[in-house]
């Protein structure tokens, strides 16, 4: 078994990137300080793995920003930046179920009763119009009520008491519908929250595999092997066993308590929520356990596994009926939820509206799809808008869907989350006469770049 642990990879990511593993060894406060830490790494276009080795009135450190760069999410995989999606695409379609482990390391301490204490955990306050201290790196863990297949997935929780805290289900996939179904019943949910995870055990728990596929088996094709997994003390419920700390509890039925606001992902304050409640009933951790926060709003600790996510689910949607796909990128300029840049080399006419409700069909919270030639490269805004600007005519390159699901978070929907949908047709008229790109030669532009880089090195 290759290491599995989110310490053994980032020890190993720092020694592979120096520079991109920052030890902060002065106090910090879990009041906003971590969160503008992250965004002035980021206004310095940075996204290195920040490492906190003492935070004021806690007395276990605390690491951030595993997720936030494409280039640790490509060192994961073993692959190159340019071929992430790709690679992640493909391996997201072998499932290998994961192996049980009797004695996880988790296990060194289990807090219950009086002695468990959620507000001991360092739950930041992470921007000034929270409504309180939030826990946002915990993977939910929770089985289907009917079928019993296993899922995960990241939700925010707030803090409210040392055994509750609310949390809000707005994605509305898997972990809401397990939820309902478990209500239905007059259940409550047991589930596990997670925190401290290999970056390809968080990448997999955003997929969207069949049905009947629990995301372990996904997360075992990212790893090319077995996950471990243990048994829960409480419940029964197996947790990823490399996990810092793990807290088990359940969902109440037919309980709401109002939860947020909260900074989201989409870089605006956010006051929707499901307002579920979740009571604890154990925390278990490692020796000195490391606590793992992901900022919050437009951070790319948040929204760069998004994008990542919907690209590979867009290019294996998109291939079953698209026969030369080139690209799909989900941008940060889109929170990497709303927005799709797709680029086709068109075989037939009309292919490329085709791609849109394809595209939109992927995932409800897509809800602008642009779609281009082979020459434009998506990763690239600038070309995009470009062909926008010269390739496009409103009156004959725009499909507009009315009253769609949409994202609950999203604030221009309506409170029910239906939005509205746009695709735009960037590409040249299939079969028809066209004005010629402007190109340099590959062989000038080698030229140039020697020629540049002897004027800066002089």
């Amino acid at each position: 078994m290759a290491d599995q642990d989110l310490r053994s990879f980032v020890s190993a990511y720092g020694q592979a990137h120096p520079g991109e593993v920052i030890h902060v060894a002065e106090p910090v406060s879990i009041e906003e300080d971590v969160m503008a830490l992250v965004l002035e790494y980021e206004r310095r276009r940075r996204y290195p793995i920040l490492f906190f080795d003492r935070i004021t009135g806690h007395d276990m450190p605390m690491v951030c920003n595993v997720v936030a760069s494409r280039r640790a999410l490509a060192w994961a995989l073993g692959v190159d930046e340019r071929a992430l999606a790709a690679e992640y695409a493909r391996r997201i379609k072998d499932h290998v179920k994961p192996v049980v482990v009797p004695t996880p390391p988790f296990r060194h301490r289990t807090l219950s009763g009086a002695a468990l204490d959620l507000a001991a955990l360092p739950m930041p306050r992470y921007f000034p119009g929270d409504a309180g201290r939030y826990l946002t790196a915990g993977m939910l863990v929770a089985r289907d009520p009917d079928t019993g297949v296993e899922t995960e997935g990241y939700h925010r929780f707030q803090l409210k008491a040392r055994d509750r805290m609310g949390v809000s289900l707005h994605s509305r996939r898997r972990m809401f519908e397990y939820q309902r179904r478990a209500e239905a019943k007059g259940r409550a949910l047991s589930c596990a929250i997670v925190l401290g995870l290999h970056p390809l055990v968080s990448m997999g728990s955003l997929a969207y595999p069949p049905p009947d596929v629990g995301k372990f088996e996904v997360v075992g094709g990212l790893l090319g092997e077995p996950l471990e997994v243990a048994p829960c003390a409480t419940i029964d419920l197996h947790v990823p066993a490399a996990a810092e700390i793990v807290i088990e509890g359940e969902i109440l039925p037919n309980v709401r308590e109002p939860e947020g606001p909260f900074g989201e992902f989409t870089g605006y304050v956010s006051r929707r929520s499901t307002e579920h409640v979740f009571v604890a009933k154990a925390i278990a951790m490692r020796e000195r356990p490391w606590f793992q926060s992901i900022g919050s709003g437009r951070a790319g600790d948040h929204i760069t596994t998004l994008g990542l996510i919907r690209e590979a689910e867009i290019a294996n949607a998109l291939a079953r009926a698209i026969p030369n796909v080139r690209a799909v990128h989900v941008p940060l300029s889109g929170t990497s939820s709303f927005t799709a840049y797709v680029s086709i080399t068109q075989s037939r006419p009309g292919e490329a509206k085709h791609v849109i409700p394809i595209v939109l069909g992927v995932d409800h919270y897509v809800k602008l799809v642009i779609v281009v030639d082979d020459d434009i490269d998506v990763f690239d805004e600038s070309e995009v808008l470009w062909a926008v600007a010269t390739r496009m005519q409103a009156d004959r390159d725009l499909v507009v869907v009315s009253g769609s699901l949409g994202a609950l978070l999203d604030p221009s929907a309506d409170e029910r989350g239906v939005t509205a949908k746009l695709g735009i047709d960037a590409t040249r008229p299939f079969g028809e006469p066209f004005a010629t790109k402007l190109v340099m030669s590959a062989e000038k532009m080698t030229w140039a770049r020697a020629f540049v880089d002897r004027l800066t090195q002089s």
